[in-house]
C-alpha cells in the first residue's frame, strides 16, 4: 500500500553547461509541473538538482579510477534515493551530451532500478528530436529505470509554441502518477534478487557487508558448485 504521507524526492539531472542553460530551463519547467501534479494529489515533494557541469572533473576521474570522488559520491547517493528522476541533456552533433553519458557510465546498473524517469533534451534543431528516443531511452533501459512514455525535446522554435507546454504537462503527469503509485518500491521489493548487483555499491539496497549477502540464492549456490535450483529435502523434489 502506498504511504500517502511520506515525502517524495524528485531529482533533476541536468547536463546544461551554459549560463543561462536552456536544458536547465526545460528541466525546471518539467519539475514544476510534476510538483504541481503531486501537490494536487496531496503529496509533499522535495526537489533536488544535480548540475553535472560543476562536477565534470569528478565524473572524468571516476571513469578512469572506477571510484567516485567526495564531490561526486553525494550526488550519486541523492540519485539512488530518488522517487522520480528528470534527466535533461543538451544534444550536440546528433548525440546526447558526452558529459551526461559519462555520468551515466559511472552509475551502478542497479542504482535506479524501476525508478520513474522522465527523459528530456534541448538542441539547436528539431531534426535532433529523435536523439532522446534513439540514445537516451536505451541508456536508461540499461540502467533498468522505469521511463515514462512521453519524452520532451525543445528546439529554439518550440519555446513559444503551446505544443511544448502541452507535452511538458503530459509527461509531468505521467511521472507524477508513477511516483505517487510507489511502483518503484514494489518492483524492487519483489524482484531485487533477480537483478545483477555490485557488492558495496551505491544502490540503497546494496549489500555492504558479508552479513547482507544471501548465500542461499541460486547464484551463490551455483558459485559454490551446487545446484542453483533448491530441492525440498523432505520430498526429494
Amino acid at each position: 500500500m502506498t504511504d500517502t504521507h511520506s515525502q517524495l524526492s524528485l531529482v533533476v539531472v541536468s547536463a546544461g553547461i551554459s549560463a543561462p542553460s536552456s536544458t536547465r530551463l526545460l528541466a525546471d519547467r518539467i519539475a514544476q509541473k510534476t510538483v504541481d501534479s503531486l501537490q494536487d494529489q496531496g503529496r509533499i515533494v522535495a526537489t533536488k538538482v544535480i548540475e553535472l557541469g560543476p562536477i565534470a572533473l569528478d565524473i572524468a576521474q571516476a571513469l578512469v579510477s572506477g571510484h567516485p570522488s567526495d564531490g561526486l559520491q553525494p550526488k550519486i547517493k541523492e540519485l539512488a534515493a530518488a522517487d522520480g528522476v528528470i534527466a535533461a541533456t543538451p544534444v550536440y552533433t546528433a548525440g546526447v551530451s558526452g558529459l551526461f553519458k559519462s555520468f551515466c557510465d559511472v552509475l551502478d546498473t542497479d542504482l535506479i532500478v524501476a525508478t520513474p524517469t522522465l527523459l528530456s533534451g534541448t538542441g539547436g534543431s528539431s531534426r535532433h528530436a529523435l536523439v532522446i528516443e534513439d540514445q537516451l531511452r536505451p541508456t536508461f533501459s540499461y540502467l533498468r529505470a522505469l521511463t515514462v512514455p512521453t519524452s520532451v525535446y525543445a528546439a529554439p522554435e518550440d519555446w513559444s509554441a503551446p505544443a511544448l507546454g502541452e507535452r511538458i504537462g503530459r509527461a509531468a503527469t505521467e511521472l507524477a502518477a508513477l511516483m505517487a503509485s510507489g511502483v518503484a518500491k514494489r518492483i524492487a521489493d519483489q524482484a531485487w534478487a533477480g537483478y545483477q548487483h555490485r557488492f558495496a555499491g551505491n544502490a540503497t539496497r546494496a549489500e555492504q557487508t558479508a552479513a547482507d549477502i544471501d548465500f542461499d540464492s541460486p547464484l551463490m549456490r551455483l558459485a559454490a558448485g551446487g545446484d542453483p535450483i533448491r530441492k525440498d529435502r523432505t520430498s526429494g523434489t
